[in-house]
């Protein structure tokens, strides 16, 4: 993913939205420019929630990407019979113990590829980068174990540059993958997360059902409700990268197999 910079008066309403949050004038830094008319919405979106998202050390999302959406059915495609599959994937595999001053969530998406394609990305602990695109370095210690830990750099301009990750589940035959935060130059604290892949039909092919739950500290001045929207605004950008590069692959193996 390019990086860009944003024109005062660009995509977005950056005057608009200066002036209705008078202070961001004044400690705001234009990182992003969109002038590249072949840039996807969705990578704008992604931007835009990190770009708005640390002002004077506040953890702030003022609803650029549109109004927060309740995980739901017919939000992410999935039916009625899907949400009920979900629901019980989530109440098997998703326990998390939430403090008073922490906020839980999950996120569902779809991926038109099979679970051992997707799983062969999700599972490399230390090489995050393969599809979460805020990561520019992982440097990872240890064999792929429970208890390895990561030195992951994040890209710059955003309110964060390094997270330091320990890796608390891998379990190949269920495909679940869990990982809790430790350290690092962020606003995530006590941040652990589990994503789930489970086998599903989309189309008519074998596809991937993944699921990714999260618990986190609320920051200081902080909602609940800005720190979850914040978060999966984040896991959202990563999914549907992790969506791109699997389904990609999934054609490229197709391709290959029809050449043949």
């Amino acid at each position: 993913m390019a990086s860009y910079e944003i024109d005062a008066g660009g995509e977005g309403g950056l005057e608009s939205f200066k002036s209705s949050r008078r202070f961001l004038a004044e400690s705001f830094r234009p990182v992003i420019h969109l002038k590249s008319p072949e840039t996807r919405r969705d990578e704008v979106d992604c931007f835009f929630i990190f770009v708005f998202a640390c002002v004077r050390g506040k953890l702030c999302v003022f609803g650029l990407i549109g109004r927060k959406q309740k995980m739901n059915a017919s939000s992410n495609g999935l039916g009625s019979a899907g949400a009920v599959a979900a629901t019980e994937y989530i109440r098997r595999h998703h326990r998390h113990e939430t403090g008073g001053n922490q906020c839980s969530s999950a996120v569902v998406k779809r991926i038109k590829a099979p679970v051992p394609l997707v799983w062969s990305l999700v599972r490399r602990f230390d090489q995050p980068q393969t599809y979460k695109p805020f990561v520019s370095r992982c440097v990872a210690q240890g064999n792929l174990e429970i208890g390895s830990l990561r030195e992951v750099d994040v890209k710059s301009g955003l309110p964060a540059t390094t997270s330091t990750e320990r890796l608390e589940l891998l379990d190949d035959d269920e495909h679940i993958l869990s990982i809790r935060i430790i350290g690092g130059d962020h606003r995530l604290k006590n941040y652990s997360s589990i994503i789930s892949l489970h086998p599903e039909i989309i189309d008519g092919r074998p596809g991937t059902l993944v699921i990714e739950s999260f618990v986190v500290d609320v920051p200081e001045g902080n909602t609940k409700d800005e720190t979850c929207y914040f978060v999966e605004a984040l896991i959202k950008c990563n999914l549907k990268s992790l969506a791109d590069v699997s389904e990609g692959l999934a054609v490229q193996d197709q391709t290959e197999l029809i050449d043949v």
